[in-house]
């Protein structure tokens, strides 16, 4: 009887020991699978063989098409590249389009762009909608006078007209600024950047205010750029709130470029640095 059960309660360990195996073996390709699979925002990507993105083509050094030979190219025009890189293998699948600031939020919310790398300045505000990246550039918002207008500072505007493109934070900017200084100014919004310089040009405005990166842009004998700087203006790619797997991509990916080294070089390929 009692060999009876010994042999009997060998069975019954072995048995388990085998369905322990059996059962321990399921779970790992389902990891490994789980491991491996890509996530929808950036299988989307995959799958359609380009990555789309939101540039400027109307500010010299960062996103400019060329009006002779119609490339765009600049600073975020290679940050769109390596993340192409990044998640194509080939920095040359890009399906890039122009944005304005005022259209650079609803290509993103209707899907029209992946991304949207276009001088986009992080806010608070911003940052309820979208997801941004850690900052790759820092800029401020400056003014550009006519030469013969004699104007010096921001003080010298009171009573006039300052011109700034439409959904730009410039004019938040600049407000308090004014108010500190106690003098009192207007703004007229306008559609593009060429837009205001053409006002400040035609005498329409005063003076044309947006981050000084984009001024240096419109730049020529008749104007000048004041030396103040006004509310620092961090740059960072955007893309929707659902794409998390995309905007970590992104983020990591700018990242590994400051740490390299190699965001200095492209800052100072295009003169930014």
């Amino acid at each position: 009887m009692k060999k009876f059960f010994s042999f009997a309660l060998i069975a019954i360990i072995a048995f388990g020991l085998l369905a322990a195996g059996c059962g321990g073996s399921t779970p790992a390709p389902k990891s490994e699978a789980s491991k491996d699979a890509v996530p929808a925002d950036i299988k989307a990507i995959k799958d359609r063989g380009v990555l789309k993105a939101g540039v400027k083509v109307d500010v010299p050094k960062f996103g400019y098409k060329d009006p002779k030979t119609g490339k765009i190219d600049g600073f975020e025009i290679d940050l769109v590249k390596a993340m192409a890189k990044k998640i194509l293998g080939d920095e040359n699948k890009i399906d890039i389009q122009g944005v304005v600031a005022k259209t650079r939020g609803p290509l993103l919310d209707n899907g029209d762009v992946d991304t949207v790398i276009a001088t986009f300045t992080i806010t608070e505000e911003r940052k309820k909608s979208y997801n941004f990246s850690d900052p790759y550039y820092t800029d401020g918002v400056a003014l550009m006078v006519k030469k013969a207008s004699g104007i010096k500072t921001l003080k010298d505007l009171n009573g006039k007209k300052i011109g700034v493109p439409q959904s730009a934070t410039t004019r938040k900017a600049l407000q308090p600024e004014a108010d500190k200084l106690g003098i009192k100014v207007s703004f007229l919004e306008f559609g593009t950047y060429a837009e205001v310089k053409a006002a400040l040009d035609s005498g329409r405005v005063d003076c044309y205010s947006i981050d000084a990166a984009i001024l240096f842009g419109y730049l020529d004998d008749s104007v000048v750029i004041l030396p103040d700087r006004y509310s620092p203006q961090e740059y960072g790619a955007a893309t929707k709130k659902s794409s998390t797997a995309l905007a970590k991509l992104i983020n990591d990916t700018l990242n590994d470029m400051k740490k390299s080294g190699e965001m200095d070089k492209l800052l100072q390929k295009w003169g930014l640095k």
